[in-house]
């Protein structure tokens, strides 16, 4: 099973707009260059985590900022900000319901489903932005990287 990439460049985004606060603006080009896609990409993300209250946008190249503090915003609050379909995590398909296997699919796997995204969730919301931040800045200490940024590119 794969998500798709929404999350893991949601998760980039929000740590980056953190790391370089007060250092650069996190305009979506400067985000783009770190995360490495079409700055398109990093507005509809930003879009997305705005409408769910987890940054602020300034128009034009005022940049991101974080609207909540990092131990305040769980990974479970990203992937719902981002991702289609929370209620369902799975996508099931649709089942001959006159074969004797699609007629009771639903009543063997739904319940397991359920369970496998409420583990899911859980597991998500114990773990905080603010906890990636930490390992962030272990990982950029470790590899002598600490103050490392993208050179900031030039404005579209």
């Amino acid at each position: 099973m794969q998500f798709s990439s929404r999350f893991t460049i949601a998760v980039h985004i929000l740590l980056a707009v953190n790391e370089f606060e007060g250092q650069f603006k996190t305009t979506s080009f400067f985000l783009g260059n770190s995360v490495n896609v079409n700055p398109v990409i990093i507005r509809k993300t930003l879009g997305q985590l705005k409408d769910a209250g987890l940054v602020t946008v300034e128009a034009g190249v005022g940049g991101a900022a974080l609207a909540k503090e990092p131990k305040k915003i769980t990974l479970w609050d990203i992937f719902c900000a981002v991702e289609d379909k929370k209620e369902d995590l799975f996508h099931f398909h649709d089942p001959n319901p006159d074969c004797p296997v699609g007629g009771n699919i639903h009543a063997v796997m739904d319940g397991r489903l359920k369970k496998f995204k409420r583990n899911l969730q859980k597991d998500m919301d114990d773990v905080t932005l603010q906890d990636l931040v930490k390992d962030l800045r272990k990982e950029l200490k470790k590899n002598r990287k600490l103050g490392f940024a993208p050179a900031p590119a030039e404005e579209e």
